[in-house]
Parts: structure tokens; sequence; C-alpha cells
């Protein structure tokens, strides 16, 4: 499955911590990590995912595929900005939200027109998103939603 991660491009050191428990995670049970492509919670998700031996995918805002974050294996340019938001959620059949800003509640809302189910951590309390306490619970969560009939 592919999993969405979405959150903050600047984060403290405990949301990096948890975004990278979340990408380890992922990739432990054998799930792909798709996000935004850039820093913050994103690099963090998929310097987690990496180190395990995980799969990731970056959508970048702008035009250059270089601008990825190391630990992305395909990058994807869209030169779409903010509006690329939508292609992070669209291609993940599930959505893990670590903290976040404005940019977050926008693929938090994306998420809810496409669908998607949502694990949040110490993110917007929105329609849709189920809260929950780690990077274990936020995967369950994910698995069992898209398992579901």
């Amino acid at each position: 499955m592919r999993v969405s991660v979405i959150g903050g491009s600047t984060v403290t050191e405990s949301e990096a911590r948890t975004a990278e428990n979340v990408g380890r995670r992922l990739a432990q049970r054998g799930h792909t990590v798709v996000c935004g492509g850039l820093g913050g919670v994103m690099e963090a998700a998929c310097r987690g995912a990496s180190e395990t031996g995980g799969r990731t995918i970056g959508v970048l805002p702008g035009e250059d595929r270089t601008a990825a974050n190391p630990y992305v294996d395909v990058a994807i340019a869209t030169g779409l900005g903010h509006a690329r938001n939508a292609l992070v959620v669209m291609n993940g059949d599930a959505v893990i939200a670590v903290d976040g800003g404005v940019g977050t509640l926008s693929e938090v809302g994306f998420a809810g027109v496409f669908d998607r189910p949502i694990a949040g951590i110490d993110t917007h309390d929105a329609p849709g998103v189920e809260a929950v306490e780690s990077a274990a619970d936020a995967v369950a969560y994910v698995e069992d939603a898209v398992d579901a009939p």
C-alpha cells in the first residue's frame, strides 16, 4: 500500500522523531511513503523509511527533481506549487498527518475529497481525522481502514 505522510516543512526534534518513526513503521510493514518531497515531516518520514529499506516517492512543488530531500527514491517535479498537495494525497491509499500548518490542512481536505482514511498525530482536529497517539497506532489505523470493506 502507498501511504501519504503529510505535515509541516519545519518541525521540532520531537515532531521529526515522530515522522521518522512513521516512515520506519510503514517500511517495516512493506508500505511505500508518498510525501511532498521536501524537508520537515517529509524528510523525516522518508529518512525513517529509507533507513529501514522502504521506498519513498516525493511529489515536489517545483520543476526541479533534484530539490527533493536525499531520502526520496522517486522524485516527481510538478511545477504546481501548493496545488501539488492534491497529488500527494491522491497517490496514497491512506494518509498519516503529523503536526502541520495550513498546507497540511489543505491536504487533510483533499484526503476527505478523495475518500482517503486519515490518521493524525498532534495535527488538525478536522472531519475524518482519526486522532492517534503513536506511529504504530497510525499505521494500524490506516491498514485497518484500507482493508475494511
